[in-house]
Order: C-alpha cells, then sequence, then structure tokens
C-alpha cells in the first residue's frame, strides 16, 4: 500500500473517536515496532530479571517510567522528521552542529557492533536450552572447547537468520512491509511466551498479585548501591542511541509524511511502549514471585540462563521455565541484532552518501558479522571495550536529545510546525527532564564503573 492511500485513509478517520481509528492504526503501524524490537533485547532481560530476583515487586514501576522518558524524544523526533521530511542526520548537521551529528552517527554504529558481541552469545545460550530440553541432551555437559563450538555453530545459525532479513529489508519496497508485520508477530510471540511463565508460577501460587499492584507505584528505591546503579541505568537506557537514529529513516522508509504525524505517535505507543512494558514487567514478576526470597544464590546481574536453570530449581517445570522462557529472550535478541544491522546500513548511507537499497548500502548493514565471534569474546572484553562504547554512547544520548531540543524550537527547520504557547512549553519541559534523567543516569552509571563510588 502507497503511502498516498495510507494518507487518505488517515484522512477519512480523522473525524472518528480514537477506539474507531486503533485498528486501522494498528495495521498501518511499522516503525515503532521495530524500534521495540531493537530495546527488547539482553540488556532489557537482564535488567528485570535483576530487579525481580533481588528486589522482588518492589520496582516493577522503574522500566515503564524509563521508557516514558525515552518516547518523549521519540515523538519530537518523529514530529520534526515528518513535519519537514529532512533526514535526522542531515538536520542535526545544518541547524545544530556537524560534529555533534558525527558523533552522534559514530556512537550509534559502534554501540550497534559492540553490543552484537552480547546479543549472540545470548542468543546461543537459549537455542542450547531449547535444545536440551526438546532433546534432552546437555551440551553443557561437554568440554569446554566443545561446547564452545556448538554455541559458535548456533551464532552462525542466529546471524544467518539476521542477515538475510536485514539484506532483504535493505531492498526497499514489499520486504520493508513484510519484516515490520514479521517484528509485529514477533513482539506478540514474546509477550505471549513470558505471559505463560507467569501465568504458570502464578497457578503455582508463586506470585503474590497484591504486590505486584503496589510495585508499580514510584517511590520504592533500594538504598545499596548496585541496587541505584540498576534503577538509574534502567532510567537512562531504555532507549539506545542507536534507535535514536534509526528511528528516523524507518520513517522516511515507509514514505510517511505529515499526513501520518498521529499514527506515528499511536505507532510507537503500541509498537514499544506497550510490548516493552508488559515483557519487561513479565520477566520481573516471573524473576520476583520464583526467585525473590527462595533461598537461591543471587548475587550481581542475573543472566538469562541462570535464571532459567533457577527457574527449574524454584519448582518451575523445564517446559516452561527454560524452554518458553528461553524461545521468549531468543526472540528479544534475533529483533535486536537485525535492527543493529539496520541501524549501521542507514549510518554508513549518511555518512558515505550512499543510495538507499544500493547493494553497498546492504553490505554495510553486515558490518556487526565480526560480533559472532562474541560466543568467545564478550566475556574478556571487559573494561577496554564495553565501558568506554557505554561511557561514549551514555554521553552522547543527552547531547543528541539536547540536539533534538533545539531543533524543535527552531522556526528555521520547522517552520509553521514548531510548537507554540502552552504546547511548547510543556514538551520543552518534558524534554528538559529526560536530557537531565538520562544525563544523571549515565554520570552515575560511570562513576560507578570507574570506582568513583
Amino acid at each position: 500500500m502507497s503511502a498516498q492511500i495510507e494518507a487518505q485513509q488517515l484522512a477519512a478517520l480523522a473525524d472518528k473517536s480514537t477506539l474507531a481509528r486503533l485498528p486501522t492504526y494498528l495495521r498501518l503501524s511499522g516503525p515503532g515496532w521495530l524500534q521495540g524490537a531493537m530495546t527488547l533485547g539482553g540488556g532489557s532481560a537482564i535488567t528485570s530479571l535483576t530487579l525481580g530476583a533481588q528486589y522482588g515487586y518492589d520496582l516493577l514501576w522503574v522500566q515503564p517510567i524509563a521508557m516514558i522518558i525515552g518516547c518523549v524524544m521519540l515523538f519530537a523526533l518523529s514530529h520534526q522528521t515528518l513535519s519537514t521530511g529532512v533526514k535526522p542526520y542531515r538536520a542535526m548537521k545544518q541547524h545544530v552542529s556537524g560534529t555533534l551529528a558525527f558523533l552522534w552517527a559514530f556512537a550509534a554504529i559502534a554501540s550497534s557492533v559492540i553490543w552484537g558481541f552480547s546479543h549472540y552469545p545470548l542468543s546461543a545460550g537459549m537455542i542450547e536450552e531449547v535444545v536440551s530440553v526438546a532433546s534432552g541432551v546437555e551440551l553443557s555437559g561437554a568440554s569446554g572447547a566443545a561446547r564452545e563450538l556448538w554455541l559458535f555453530g548456533f551464532a552462525i545459525l542466529v546471524w544467518c537468520v539476521c542477515a538475510y532479513t536485514a539484506w532483504n529489508y535493505g531492498r526497499g519496497g514489499r520486504p520493508v512491509k513484510v519484516f515490520e508485520t514479521a517484528i509485529k508477530w514477533l513482539s506478540t510471540g514474546i509477550v505471549l511466551a513470558f505471559l505463560w511463565v507467569v501465568v504458570y508460577a502464578s497457578l503455582q501460587g508463586k506470585v503474590d498479585w497484591a504486590a505486584v499492584l503496589r510495585g508499580f507505584i514510584p517511590g520504592r528505591i533500594p538504598t545499596d548501591l548496585a541496587g541505584v546503579t540498576t534503577v538509574m541505568a534502567a532510567l537512562g537506557t531504555a532507549v539506545g542511541i542507536n534507535m535514536t537514529f534509526i528511528y528516523g529513516y524507518t520513517l522516511l522508509e515507509r514514505g510517511w509524511g505529515r499526513e501520518h504525524r498521529e499514527l506515528a505517535r499511536y505507532d510507537i505507543v503500541m509498537g514499544l511502549v506497550i510490548p516493552y512494558i508488559l515483557v519487561t514487567t513479565l520477566i520481573a514478576i516471573a524473576a520476583a514471585g520464583a526467585l525473590h526470597g527462595s533461598g537461591l544464590d543471587i548475587q550481581g546481574k542475573l543472566s538469562p540462563a541462570q535464571a532459567a536453570s533457577m527457574f527449574t530449581e524454584a519448582g518451575i517445570s523445564p517446559v516452561t521455565g527454560r524452554l518458553i522462557f528461553a524461545i521468549g529472550i531468543l526472540g528479544m535478541a534475533v529483533g535486536s541484532l537485525v535492527m543493529h544491522m539496520l541501524c549501521c546500513g542507514a549510518v554508513a548511507g549518511e555518512l558515505f552518501n550512499l543510495e538507499p537499497h544500493s547493494r553497498a548500502y546492504r553490505w554495510w548493514s553486515l558490518l556487526p558479522t565480526p560480533a559472532v565471534l562474541g560466543v568467545f569474546l564478550w566475556s574478556t572484553m571487559g573494561a577496554y571495550v564495553i565501558l568506554p562504547t557505554s561511557a561514549i554512547s551514555g554521553f552522547l544520548l543527552p547531547i543528541a536529545y539536547l540536539g533534538w531540543l533545539l531543533l524543535n524550537n527552531r522556526r528555521d527547520y520547522m517552520g509553521a510546525d514548531r510548537p507554540d504557547g502552552g504546547r511548547a512549553a510543556i514538551f520543552n519541559a518534558a524534554m528538559l527532564v529526560c536530557i537531565f534523567t538520562v544525563l544523571s543516569s549515565v554520570v552515575f552509571s560511570t562513576m560507578v564503573a570507574l570506582g568513583w563510588m
């Protein structure tokens, strides 16, 4: 369906109620779901598991608040991009700072490559769980070298799926819509997988639903340094810097324009905010119900593989605690890896002025390929790679947010679409809160990582 036909459908819905518009909005939505696929990765899973296992239901409010903070900036970016039709990188370069635009692009491509090194071993580990439960063959019992080769083979399999998907998306046209539809189904499947885990745990009496409801009331904050660090990191990283780069390009890839601005806002809520809140909440509830106060040894950040094993130890069946849980985590990791590739293609296209959908553009989308070696390297990359990447990306994110704030208030860029009066005051205040929160998060987390706190 062409963007022009979509615009006609949206115009016909203008006078109808929100409830009447939702089915069409859901059918036409897409870019927001891609953002959801990108943010629902290993980091979200580990943070949710840690919050639930170590602090029970008390911190269920953290990740919904974090996502609401992040989506304010995405609302601003969609409004700017769809109002002007200008690609975000070029807008930042022409109207704010060429240096900032380059650093934003560099951080987006660097984080997309580096975090792939963590997602491939995560994906391979989850496939290992699926194979173990489905076949009864425990690959973890193999020798160190043999198991690593198995995991590497699984990582290669995941790469093939991701590379095929990204390569075809890069062709443009119908594959874009097909991919967005697949992501909708993937996101729905992830939600259902974790819902299964929570329902099973609830039927076993492991979920205190009254405590769940209290957990959504903000205010409960851990007093230990590790807990405060986890909360601060969650508040500042629900939206990553590579997400901020790729989003505007997925909007333009669909041919969306001014007529799609309201759809874009609903798209973000339906495709990013709701799935993110559902998935992270369900993971945290499952971890809180089965692991918190269970007497199991839970220290530091809890990996999905550790959690799957602990779910079984806590009395949840292997099919639910390992197989279904692992499928959900695998879906999260694969979706994120595909989006990492698409981000690299978009960045390279801007930096090197590549024609969209060209072969060179698609080859650049495969830049994160070396990340499959994360099966061997991730645990040793440490402070030499991970900390600098996190710090650079973290500090550049609020700076990029500041750039969007400036762009949103520039008459020479926004023209008549620049917010005015009370609307401008509310939007600017919301963006300033986002900038302050993200900056506080990265400063605090970096100081802790450097041992200054």
